[in-house]
């Protein structure tokens, strides 16, 4: 018996005439190759199976062609879209072109030709207006008109001469490396040159060539750039030093505090930052709480009316560098980890850091019958129900939530303490093994094995490389897991603290892991836990969760301008990387603090950050909230330069009219 031809309209009928069927529409692109070679397997009978296993190879063989040109569409589209960012994000970073979010390439165009002097209206139509001709030009035009000749237009005119002396000049050339603040003098300094090379090539060194002298004068900063008066007011918060209570949870200084608090009030601070330290608080005994220090400090810092945000610090502190106090884990804690190491987090060697607890264990009973989440839950509740009454006056502005290493959230994988040296990549931290486990990938929990170590950089590694592994189906399914980690131990602290705090401003800390940045991988932003890299958003997700629990994202901003040499070793971008995470929350209607990272002493970093704290070019007038000065002193040892301090107050305050502090 013979089978019917494979296709889908097969007459069954024998005693009908065979209809003729419509004719498809051709297909195009990849679906034209699929359909010829459908049509290229015969439909006339053969023997039993045989057409059938044709058809079905070809079928089987063409889906696999079409899932591998998705998967090359998707690269292409990744690649096009990572052009399209760094694009945009220059000119609004460089140019200080105010483009909204999701701008294409109609609000880049319009954007590019108001800045060269054209008007743009809203349905597109564009034009110059034209600027009265000089007086050499009017008699031009008269006697062009005399000559019966159409007089040239004054910009027409204008535009050859310029066009010309261009022509005839040698270009700007402008070193890639140079910082945007740099190339006002490379600029000047070309115009200078060629106004002596060519003394009257053209009108455009005159004073009526208003358009090129205009784009010159609009990179040179003037003095009214710096002026913040009546800019929007940001709360400025001081952050108290860290020895200021004792492992005893003692008060170590209050005639000092006072001092300090003191200082602070001549600048017109508006409140104190306080770490409490679940280390100190609860060191000896689980579930023990010991908070008499704190009270005694908050009694001091309410005598002179000034705000509170507290941070429920669940990290340790002063492990490395110069620190002179050191406050660890709870010593229960520490005494369980000697026999269940598994509560802490661990490198590719086997390596244990105490900075935080892993976060494998936020659903584990492995805490003296306790999860992870349930002690931190204890602890906020007990600093919520010991100072209800200061709740209740309004002392307490926020409280800031401890999510990681330094009450970041983040994975330690660039700890010092494990040998980490800027600007290496760090390590995956492997403590999630059982999580892991229970998404049906137990491998993964060792993470891949050639991503490198510690201060490996991207291109000494297969997996961080151009091209390499971390954009594979293996790499991609790792680090969203990895990320997805990060994430869920963010929910589910927040939920925990939001019921401890309910009418409380709630805050989360977030990191600026801003080296390899310009990388392809963002290396050291992926062994963080944030799946960053170009055709990625690794911060969404985070913020999706903290935009459901109303919470402040604070972010560490560094004020600092990298100079050329580390942005080429390390391809740092902090300023880049300021842009993309600030927008990036608040275009999802979150509110955003910052802090800075590294104490600035001078006017050019402070003026960096408060440009970064409420940036005069954004069309819809956003801003911090607040923000945090991070000392690494206390005020009144002399470190702090008090007349930049003073000015730095004043402007995020949009106040710069009044004296600065002597």
């Amino acid at each position: 018996m013979q089978n019917p031809p494979s296709s889908t309209n097969v007459n069954l009928d024998p005693t009908m005439e065979p209809q003729p069927q419509p004719q498809p529409r051709r297909p195009r692109g990849f679906a034209a190759t699929a359909a010829a070679a459908a049509a290229s397997v015969s439909p006339t009978v053969t023997p039993s199976g045989t057409a059938a296993a044709s058809t079905a190879s070809s079928s089987g063989k063409g889906k696999r062609e079409r899932e591998k040109e998705k998967e090359r569409t998707k690269l292409r589209e990744r690649h096009r879209r990572a052009i399209t960012s760094r694009m945009l994000a220059g000119l609004r970073q460089y140019g200080n072109f105010p483009l909204p979010a999701r701008a294409d390439m109609n609000d880049v165009l319009a954007a590019l030709a108001r800045e060269a002097g054209w008007t743009v209206e809203p349905d597109g139509t564009t034009y110059r207006h034209s600027l009265p001709p000089p007086q050499h030009q009017q008699h031009l035009g008269a006697f062009s008109a005399r000559s019966g000749e159409s007089p040239l237009s004054a910009s027409s005119l204008k535009n050859c001469s310029v066009k010309a002396t261009l022509d005839c000049q040698p270009p700007v050339r402008i070193d890639e490396s140079l910082s945007p603040a740099s190339l006002d003098s490379v600029v000047l300094a070309e115009r200078d040159t060629r106004s002596e090379k060519y003394p009257s090539a053209s009108p455009i060194n005159s004073v009526e060539c208003l358009e090129a002298d205009q784009l010159i004068q609009d990179v040179h900063p003037t003095e009214h750039e710096n002026d913040f008066t009546g800019t929007e007011y940001v709360p400025v918060y001081i952050k108290l030093s860290t020895g200021v209570i004792n492992n005893f949870c003692q008060l170590a200084d209050a005639e000092g505090v006072r001092h300090e608090l003191s200082h602070m009030n001549s600048l017109n601070v508006d409140g104190v930052i306080v770490d409490c330290w679940w280390g100190i608080v609860e060191s000896w005994n689980p579930q023990k709480y010991v908070w008499s220090g704190y009270r005694e400090l908050f009694n001091i810092i309410r005598e002179f009316k000034m705000k509170i945000q507290v941070v429920m610090a669940f990290h340790e502190y002063g492990r490395t560098g110069s620190a002179d106090v050191l406050v660890s884990l709870p010593s229960w804690i520490l005494e369980i980890g000697k026999e269940n190491q598994n509560i802490f987090f661990t490198d590719r060697e086997g390596r244990r850091t105490t900075e935080c607890l892993s976060w494998g264990i936020d659903k584990e009973r492995v805490l003296n019958g306790r999860t992870g989440v349930e002690v931190y839950f204890d602890f906020m509740r007990s600093f919520r129900t010991e100072f209800d009454d200061l709740f209740a006056e309004g002392l307490f502005s926020a409280v800031e939530i401890g999510l990681g290493p330094s009450g970041e959230l983040r994975y330690p994988s660039f700890s010092e303490r494990m040998g980490w040296r800027y600007p290496g990549i760090g390590e995956f931290q492997q403590n999630l093994r059982k999580a892991a486990k229970l998404r049906g990938h137990s491998f993964w929990a060792r993470g891949p094995d050639n991503a490198g170590q510690y201060n490996s950089r991207p291109h000494e590694t297969s997996f961080f490389c151009e091209r390499g592994d971390y954009d594979s189906y293996y790499g991609r399914f790792f680090l969203h897991w990895y990320a997805q980690s990060l994430t869920d131990h963010a929910d589910n602290v927040l939920s925990l603290a939001s019921l401890a705090f309910e009418e409380s401003k709630i805050i989360v800390k977030i990191p600026a892991v801003y080296w390899w940045y310009k990388a392809s991988s963002h290396a050291a932003e992926l062994t963080a836990g944030y799946y960053n890299p170009t055709n990625q958003d690794g911060y969404s997700p985070v913020f999706e969760v903290l935009k459901k629990h109303s919470v402040t994202m604070k972010f560490m901003c560094s004020g600092l301008q990298v100079c050329s040499y580390e942005s080429d070793e390390a391809f740092a971008d902090p300023e880049g990387l300021s842009w993309q995470v600030i927008n990036s929350a608040w275009d999802r209607g979150l509110a955003v603090a910052g802090e800075n990272t590294l104490s600035c002493y001078d006017r050019e970093g402070c003026l960096r950050i408060i440009e970064t704290a409420k940036p005069r070019n954004d069309p819809d007038r956003r801003h911090f909230s607040f923000f945090v000065y991070q000392q690494p002193s206390p005020l009144v040892q002399g470190v702090i330069c008090f007349p930049d301090l003073d000015y730095f107050i004043k402007c995020m305050h949009g106040d710069i009219t009044g004296e600065l502090v002597p």
